[in-house]
């Protein structure tokens, strides 16, 4: 049943994905608190509530969501047991719904192709880990589903597993590295022969299928993942996005691999984790999640990107020396 003028939680808000939830539940007509540290400034609309705390810090550092009440919560920044089963049991009589925005990460056997929601998972961290790095962040992801599974049962929750997520905002650079690369022109590295595959989901797309779980009181996990593309139309998505003439150098993997070239992005498709740019999204089409042509995130990427510092993967001067090497 369709709930309209909520008031919801979110634990996160202030940068990219967060974000864009926040804009997509008040462009629906929601009211929305973020809870964050309050450490960096944000561009979200004063009409926002902010709440201030730090989730490592227990109760205490829970202390301003005491006493309150939302319709519904959504999870943007649990990332390790301690913080999730700290809000999760904080809030378990303050909130109806628990929403975790989680990661396809979680999957134990990420070569599969493709990849569907009940696929075996990764074994879970112990509760006590808090570092997060990049073998632990797949199992500690695990466990923080289930601990809010464990907290508000499964009619009372809904988990969201998005694939690598782009569009505006994006603070890591992965996708926005090739679209910015692409609209420089000029030859380039790509990887492969253009025939693996390229799959993300657009930040925005993830938001509005939030506000979809929200509103619909779905349950249950979601992968959210956008129209899956062969690098060569990815490329041609972005060269015509961009108005470029960029002409891509198909590369080999063992030098794109090869330390200093390992670029983001892409996965081989026959490699360990080439079925995690092959997440089957027909269950969470099947119940709402509307996806933006590759074209159009492209665009709006690169729209943002311009006049935005971003991550650099591989400087042009390096590039050039290496496809000299080349030939």
């Amino acid at each position: 049943m369709t709930k309209q003028g909520m008031d919801v939680l979110v634990l996160g808000g202030t940068q990219f994905v967060g974000r864009h939830i926040v804009e997509a539940l008040l462009l629906a007509g929601h009211r929305v608190a973020v809870f964050t540290r309050g450490r960096t400034p944000d561009e979200l609309p004063e009409t926002v509530e902010r709440l201030h705390g730090d989730r490592d810090g227990g109760a205490v550092g829970l202390a301003a969501l005491a006493e309150r009440t939302w319709d519904t919560c959504v999870d943007v920044s649990g990332y390790t047991p301690r913080q999730v089963r700290a809000s999760a049991e904080a809030l378990h009589g303050s909130v109806g719904r628990y929403v975790f925005v989680s990661t396809v990460s979680v999957y134990g056997e990420p070569e599969r192709h493709p990849v569907r929601e009940d696929d075996p998972l990764l074994p879970e961290a112990a509760e006590d880990v808090t570092e997060v790095t990049g073998q632990t962040y797949g199992p500690l992801k695990v466990t923080c589903e289930r601990i809010v599974e464990e907290v508000y049962g499964e009619q009372r929750s809904a988990l969201l597993r998005p694939q690598i997520v782009a569009g505006p905002h994006d603070p890591t650079g992965r996708y926005t590295y090739w679209v910015d690369r692409i609209a420089a022109g000029g030859r380039f590295f790509a990887p492969g022969d253009g025939s693996d595959s390229v799959q993300v989901i657009d930040a925005r797309d993830l938001a509005r299928f939030t506000v979809t779980v929200l509103e619909g009181g779905l349950s249950g996990a979601y992968n959210l993942a956008g129209p899956r593309l062969s690098w060569r139309e990815f490329v041609a998505a972005a060269r015509e996005a961009t108005g470029s003439d960029a002409q891509p150098v198909w590369t080999p993997a063992e030098v794109l691999q090869g330390g200093e070239l390992g670029l983001p992005l892409w996965l081989p498709a026959g490699g360990p984790q080439g079925g995690l740019m092959d997440v089957a999204n027909s269950r969470a089409v099947a119940a709402g999640l509307t996806l933006t042509g590759p074209e159009v995130t492209a665009r709006d990427t690169r729209a943002w990107s311009a006049g935005t510092p971003q991550k650099v993967f591989l400087t042009p001067g390096r590039e050039a020396e290496v496809l000299a090497e080349q030939g």
